[in-house]
């Protein structure tokens, strides 16, 4: 979610302090984004170039004086400029993001440096490995917002200037991406004509030096505001700031809220998370998007360049906002098992915009998706197909479809899955009913059967807050409503549905199934067994039921969730140490701040080698004083 630049593609350019999001991993919470709200108070700047050679090409596109003065283009020269651009790299890039953060921003103390790094580093190399784009060779350079910089247009269509600036708004100062402010070096120029019929103008501000070797920045600010301090389940937020002449996202911005860097449940793996969701936002996974994609599938065989979608977001028919798109709808019947039509991507309803669009999956259909509208812990967070089936169907990006995560949930469920009214029949293990203790879906945690406002009054198992980690030795601490239940905890225990009880020891009489941690080890696809304390290894047959030597009642074996997804694990490691390729970066210093680092290094080079020289000179010093005493004592005949 969330540097005068990070540039990542394969490797990362300039060196980096990025601020991130930081979610509390407090198992069974849930952390709101925000990002329609605050997207509906940012003017998205429509660039109609991304490239600052376009104007080169404009010049040789046009004839004649007057024409080469106009500002916009007609259909057929945009559709030329368009084959120009993309024609400079012949196949697809992964994608390069600079993120850049102002020099008045927060420092941050070597703890959440470090961490902040080690999450910035993992998660644009994700993106970047995910995502790529048709690459120009030449910098970046944003577009002027118009109506800012200008107070005055010749609107006579017969005169040389017509729809340019003829006056300019004195109190025009800079532009700004979600109140940071854009550096001039990052812009275009912008010019005004004073006469309608004279060619001559005013450089009102010069063009920019651009971005080399970059797609899309992110401006990044950390900061205590208003909305981090009234909503404590926001932690941050994120908007798009400007697009290039083919929709594209080219810059976006981020607000951190400070205070929650410094929380001591940081966890890396939350933070990597975190800050995928937000660039996603950035890159166009947005309502204000949707019916701008592409189609490219013809001009990817050589035929005409892109052409618009148009409105790809309809209601089926019980009222569900959908995006109807190919990849979207062919990966839904495909996760779902069903080739009904109205299978597309469903949107989330609540906090949706009047016409019921929003910028989230709806939790109800695909929980755990990395772009639902909350976040919960992150070993439940899946980069799943359909965000990325929707990412493909922009027309701006290729993306490699191999890097998706099994979501898991709701999959071969048929085409009612996820709908209110199912839901509810207790016709799917995906939902529950009632408020018991049960097992979370990917069987990694303990869990409680509960809803949320997202849910719109389904239920599921939630992780406990506390103790619900099966794979974590300590959980077991949390566990004594009945120590008598057989649990292990440790990496290879998860979460069964268990009646079990240890004989000789009182028996409830209304023993209830719950949820337990139990050892498991898989001995193929979706075939394991389990360990509970005090017994062997038994077979768990997948969908059926298994009684253990020595205790009362059974444990229940989940059919296709365990030991069918390697993915679906614990984490290894909660690793917050970056890699050392990771630089430091600030705006007005980005040659002078890198060689004081090589400087530095240099001087401490130089210092270890001249102490190391000065202390084998002392070396030999000593042994050559100890060699002339004694030679001074002994017998000078033998001299």
């Amino acid at each position: 979610m969330r540097l005068h630049g990070i540039t990542a593609a394969v490797k990362l350019k300039v060196w980096t302090l990025m601020v991130i999001l930081v979610v509390l991993d407090l198992a069974g919470s849930l952390h709101r984004c925000i990002y329609d709200e605050v997207q509906a108070g940012v003017k998205v700047v429509r660039g109609e170039t991304s490239q600052r050679h376009s104007s080169f090409h404009e010049a040789r596109l046009t004839q004649g004086p007057r024409a080469s003065l106009r500002p916009h283009r007609s259909t057929k020269q945009k559709a030329i400029m368009e084959r120009l651009a993309l024609s400079e790299s012949s196949f697809p890039q992964p994608i390069k993001i600079k993120i850049w953060i102002p020099m008045e921003s927060v420092h941050l103390s070597e703890t959440e440096d470090t961490r902040l790094k080690a999450a910035v580093e993992e998660a644009v190399r994700t993106v970047s490995s995910i995502l790529s784009v048709n690459r120009t060779t030449n910098p970046l350079l944003l577009s002027r917002d118009f109506s800012k910089y200008c107070k005055f247009v010749w609107k006579n269509s017969s005169s040389v200037n017509h729809n340019r600036c003829g006056k300019a708004n004195r109190y025009y100062r800079n532009e700004t991406c979600l109140d940071v402010t854009i550096p001039d070096d990052h812009l275009a120029g912008c010019d005004v004509y004073p006469e309608a019929d004279s060619p001559h103008r005013t450089i009102l501000r010069p063009e920019g030096a651009g971005l080399p070797d970059v797609d899309f920045v992110l401006y990044l600010q950390i900061k205590a505001t208003d909305k981090c301090r009234a909503e404590p389940d926001v932690l941050a937020y994120a908007v798009q700031c400007q697009t290039d002449m083919n929709g594209r996202p080219v810059a976006g911005a981020v607000v951190v809220c400070r205070n929650r860097l410094t929380e001591a449940t940081y966890s890396h793996q939350t933070a990597v998370q975190t800050v995928i969701h937000e660039l996603f936002h950035a890159l166009g996974f947005s309502k204000d998007l949707f019916n701008t994609w592409k189609d490219c599938s013809s001009s990817n065989k050589g035929g005409p360049p892109c052409s618009s979608r148009g409105k790809v977001t309809h209601s089926d028919g019980s009222g569900q906002m959908r995006i109807y798109s190919p990849s979207v709808i062919s990966v839904m019947q495909k996760h779902l098992v069903s080739s009904d039509p109205e299978l597309g991507g469903p949107l989330e309803n609540l906090d949706a915009a009047a016409e019921g669009v929003s910028s989230h999956w709806e939790s109800r259909v695909l929980q755990g998706s990395i772009m639902g509208a909350v976040l919960g812990d992150s070993t439940t967070i899946r980069i799943d197909p359909v965000t990325l089936a929707a990412f493909q169907d922009t027309g701006w990006y290729t993306v490699d479809l191999r890097l998706a995560q099994p979501l898991v949930w709701g999959e071969g469920e048929g085409k009612s899955f996820g709908s209110i009214k199912t839901c509810r029949d207790n016709s799917s293990s995906f939902f529950c009913t009632g408020s018991g203790l049960g097992c979370h879906f990917l069987h990694l945690h303990k869990g409680e059967c509960q809803t949320d406002p997202y849910l719109d009054g389904c239920r599921v198992y939630k992780p406990l807050k506390k103790g619900s980690e099966c794979w974590k030795t300590e959980s077991s601490r949390w566990s004594d409503e009945n120590p008598q239940s057989g649990e292990m905890f440790g990496f290879d225990s998860r979460c069964f549905f268990s009646s079990l009880s240890r004989e000789g020891y009182l028996v409830r009489t209304n023993s209830s199934i719950v949820g337990r941690c139990y050892r498991h080890r898989c001995t193929g696809t979706n075939r394991y067994q389990i360990q509970v304390s005090g017994s062997t290894w038994v077979d768990c047959p997948a969908g059926g039921a298994v009684q253990i030597k020595g205790y009362h009642g059974s444990v229940f074996c989940p059919d296709k969730r365990i030991c069918v997804y390697p993915d679906v694990s614990p984490p290894l490691k909660d690793n917050s140490t970056p890699s050392s390729f990771i630089k430091y970066d600030f705006p007005g210093t980005l040659t002078s701040r890198s060689e004081a680092v090589v400087v530095t290094s240099l001087g401490f080079f130089a210092a270890v080698c001249f102490l190391a020289t000065l202390l084998m000179f002392c070396r030999k010093f000593r042994a050559h004083l100890h060699r002339i005493h004694t030679v001074a004592t002994e017998d000078p005949h033998e001299l």
